[in-house]
């Protein structure tokens, strides 16, 4: 489906989530200095406006980064993200194409698919000019599966689908063994969202027992009126260096612990 625009939705608690332990990961490859093939399947607009009329009609920024901006308990599990997050404008909320740019520089190369005709003209103008990027306008899924890393690069894959109908869950639960099959040293990256009434607890546990990784979770107040809303957020990376688990971890708690009121 072509409906879903995150522009919406950027800067929410799911994003916080996601764009936070993602960091984690971008930061840890930009110190090891190896050149990395960054791809994303499903990639959005790459910036957002939190100023803008899709922002300001839904408010869900307030009560992530915006919240995180103003919030008088410091969180220092986010603060390094949370910095460069404040030195962007709020017109120009990084997505995480944007958010792998700004931490991987010159080591990263770029492959980005999105299919949605507005996002992906948003976000071919958010990197214009800059040669480390290809936009793609095709499938995530089957595109992705036809690229491999060059001699020396470490690959991280991110997939980010709207989870709009339970076929975007069946799509990933098929397209991520693939790609772990197809990329054996590639770190895979996967977000998932946390509903009220726990329908994706299922998927969510045959993503997990695929292979070894981290999976890093934070749930939020839900409406006592709607069993279908969304209560939290994870990402699951497989093959990520043992020595961020903990950090993800961390991260993932200090969230759910402020959130929650802790």
């Amino acid at each position: 489906m072509l409906s879903y625009q995150h522009g919406f939705h950027a800067g929410n608690r799911a994003d916080v989530l996601k764009h936070a332990v993602l960091d984690l990961i971008l930061r840890d490859l930009a110190e090891q200095g190896r050149p990395v093939l960054h791809v994303e399947t499903h990639s959005g607009r790459g910036v957002y406006d939190l100023t803008g009329e899709q922002s300001r009609k839904t408010g869900e920024a307030d009560e992530g980064v915006l919240d995180l901006f103003k919030a008088d308990t410091p969180l220092p599990e986010l603060s390094d993200w949370l910095d460069l997050m404040r030195a962007q404008s709020k017109k120009a909320y990084p997505g995480s194409p944007k958010l792998a740019a700004l931490r991987l520089g010159d080591l990263g190369r770029f492959i980005l698919f999105e299919k949605h005709p507005a996002e992906f003209d948003a976000l071919t103008a958010a990197f214009e000019g800059d040669r480390r990027v290809q936009i793609k306008k095709a499938d995530g899924y089957s595109g992705a599966l036809k690229l491999q890393p060059r001699r020396g690069e470490q690959m991280l894959v991110f997939s980010d689908p709207s989870y709009e109908t339970m076929d975007d869950m069946e799509a990933l639960a098929e397209w991520t063994p693939r790609a772990l099959a197809r990329w054996p040293k590639a770190i895979v990256a996967v977000w998932l969202p946390l509903f009220k009434d726990e329908r994706e607890a299922e998927f969510g546990a045959f993503l997990s027992s695929l292979e070894s990784g981290i999976v890093a979770g934070a749930r939020w107040p839900a409406p006592e009126d709607k069993d279908t809303a969304l209560a939290g957020s994870a990402l699951i990376a497989f093959r990520v260096p043992p020595r961020l688990r903990k950090a993800a971890g961390d991260t993932a708690q200090a969230l759910e612990t402020y959130w929650m009121g802790g």
